[in-house]
């Protein structure tokens, strides 16, 4: 919540905050280890840090994001939902960018948000152009942006938003009208174990690549060359990350790792080490009190959110042994809450659907029919538990002697060797639910009345 704090005086002196996110990228990027050409956005990896497992609130954006600009998790700042849907950040929110304004900095939006319907100045933005969303469009208006600012006294921050690689894969837009980067008879298809090995699919994966690698990469380049290039690149922290995992089946708009994994690359010179690889668990309810940290600014310490500042600044550092996710409204209600840790991941499906979750942007492509054939069953478990050391895939549930996405007609028994774990986990993710207030312990969440 707001509260009325005097610009900081100390302002002058704080670097820049540049804030690159895009959509449903996941970590699907050269520098996390998948087949894809990313060498631009693998630079900010080699010249900063990168978190390896790093984690979204929710697999869907609004919610998300509105996790990464308030340190708060969607079920207790409201937006349990899409913000054009009707869950909106409310104005009384204390947001990042609020946050820098008091601390003395200007404040700009640049391409695409989604915490609110529409007058984004409500997050706290002093400068906003959403005339473009499209990366390579950004280009020029991100040059402007930098060049103006370029002999400014004031510190900025400026949060650039991508609508690449969200759905539809393919852009007729390129500026060589081709898009034929990677053949889908030739693309691999390791990186997706969760996927049959089908026509669609290796259609969608290799637009998917296509996009990430001719769209995507080429702009964040741009972006960092033009920072460089007005003299602003040694006195700025440069991130770069995303809300949610990939618009595929069984990753976005479920709470399984393809679904809740993100890229996070932090680059600030002379204070963040160049090429370290951070495995502690982060998730984007850190975010916010983290950036400010970074720049100086005292982070709240009444949010759900910590600051991991001191990991990328190579001091002592006690991380989280787990973290949390959620969904509750995408497209239709689907109500789920996890809990992660390092080896473990259990997930709690409050509400029984007939098949497997895939999102409306995702269900009429080729892979979504595919997978809707593949995974068509009568019921999800209630419980799921996975051991992510031996499982990595997600796919035999250990909270059930029932094989995957099997119909559960009859109550089964968790794996002797894993029942521990999986009372802990279940006991652990009903006292953070408790100790958040969600609203879920109260019974099915409600549509927001949006008449």
């Amino acid at each position: 919540m707001t509260d009325g704090a005097a610009p900081d005086s100390a302002a002058s002196n704080r670097p820049n905050l540049v804030l690159v996110h895009c959509h449903d990228l996941g970590q699907h990027l050269g520098c996390y280890g998948a087949d894809v050409d990313t060498p631009n956005i693998d630079r900010i990896a080699a010249d900063g840090a990168r978190l390896a497992n790093s984690f979204c609130s929710a697999p869907q954006c609004s919610p998300s994001r509105s996790s990464m600009m308030t340190g708060y998790y969607p079920h207790e700042n409201g937006v349990m939902g899409l913000a054009h849907m009707g869950w909106a950040l409310g104005d009384e929110w204390e947001t990042l960018p609020k946050r820098l304004r008091k601390a003395g900095y200007e404040t700009a939006l640049l391409g695409f948000q989604h915490e609110v319907p529409d007058d984004p100045e409500r997050l706290g933005y002093e400068y906003v152009d959403s005339g473009t969303k499209r990366a390579l469009d950004l280009v020029d208006v991100v040059d402007d942006f930098f060049a103006e600012r370029a002999d400014a006294d004031e510190p900025f921050f400026v949060s650039v938003g991508i609508e690449e690689p969200h759905r539809p894969f393919r852009r007729e837009y390129l500026s060589d009208g081709t898009y034929d980067a990677y053949d889908p008879d030739e693309v691999p298809l390791d990186d997706f174990p969760y996927l049959p090995d089908a026509p669609g699919v290796r259609e969608d994966v290799a637009d998917l690549r296509s996009v990430i690698s001719e769209v995507l990469d080429p702009a964040v380049g741009r972006y960092r060359e033009s920072l460089a290039d007005h003299g602003l690149a040694e006195e700025t922290v440069f991130v770069f990350t995303t809300d949610h995992g990939l618009a595929m089946p069984r990753a976005k708009g479920t709470c399984y790792d393809p679904g809740i994994e993100t890229a996070l690359l932090v680059h600030q010179p002379g204070v963040v080490e160049g090429g370290a690889v951070h495995d502690a668990l982060v998730t984007n309810v850190d975010f916010a009190p983290t950036m400010l940290d970074l720049l100086g600014v005292d982070p709240p310490t009444d949010v759900s959110g910590e600051s991991f500042a001191p990991l990328l600044r190579g001091e002592p550092h006690d991380g989280r042994d787990r973290v949390f996710a959620e969904m509750t409204w995408h497209d239709r209600y689907n109500p789920i809450r996890v809990v992660r840790t390092e080896r473990y991941k259990y997930v709690r499906n409050f509400s029984v659907l007939p098949r497997v979750f895939v999102p409306m942007d995702v269900a009429p492509t080729a892979s979504g029919r595919e997978v809707h054939e593949e995974f068509h069953v009568p019921q999800r478990p209630t419980e799921e538990l996975y051991d992510l050391a031996a499982d990595p895939a997600e796919s035999e549930n250990l909270a059930s002697d029932k094989k995957p996405f099997e119909a559960a007609a009859e109550a089964s028994d968790p794996e002797p060797d894993h029942a521990d774990a999986l009372n802990r986990l279940r006991d652990e993710l009903e006292s953070w639910m408790e100790a958040t207030d969600d609203p879920l312990l109260d019974g099915p969440v409600p549509y927001p009345d949006v008449a």
